[in-house]
């Protein structure tokens, strides 16, 4: 036990590199294909490992975030406006995306109908009742900018 060698007895790099050398002399008709495939899947490991290291590691360059710029002194019904119209430009958007979705459940065989009524009701009863609030919103915002108006005080 005195002296342990890193390869067992019979192994050495020479005679490993012999044997290696003697396969590869040899008429065979796989030894080629079955090269070129263990030397591929070795990159492809390689590679993926080399990729993942670079993934979200480096720094992000400067991002640029666009903001809309509002009037300071806006009033509360141009506020209230503005968000009846953002409101109505979201529903048209998911709309649209549910649209889309929903060509992909029919690509892939999934029955959506049954779920889609159910919630496009759902839907429109919960903008029906953001509009209705925020219709009442406006009407108070109006009649407080009206001149001799007096505000509204909260009550506790």
């Amino acid at each position: 036990m005195g002296d342990m060698a890193i390869f067992p007895r019979p192994v050495s790099p020479k005679s490993a590199l012999g044997d290696l050398w003697g396969y590869f002399r040899q008429p065979r008709q796989h030894k080629w294909p079955l090269l070129g495939v263990s030397m591929a899947f070795t990159w492809v490991i390689v590679w993926t490992f080399i990729t993942d290291a670079n993934t979200n590691t480096m720094p992000t360059r400067n991002k640029i975030i666009y903001v809309q710029s509002w009037d300071a002194n806006r009033s509360d019904a141009a506020i209230i406006l503005q968000q009846k119209m953002d409101l109505a430009r979201r529903d048209a958007i998911l709309q649209k995306n549910q649209v889309e979705m929903q060509k992909i459940a029919d690509a892939f065989g999934i029955d959506w109908r049954k779920d889609e009524a159910r919630n496009t009701a759902r839907r429109k009863e919960a903008v029906k009742q953001i509009n209705a609030m925020l219709d009442q919103r406006l009407v108070k915002a109006e009649a407080e900018s009206k001149p001799g108006a007096q505000p509204e005080v909260a009550k506790p």
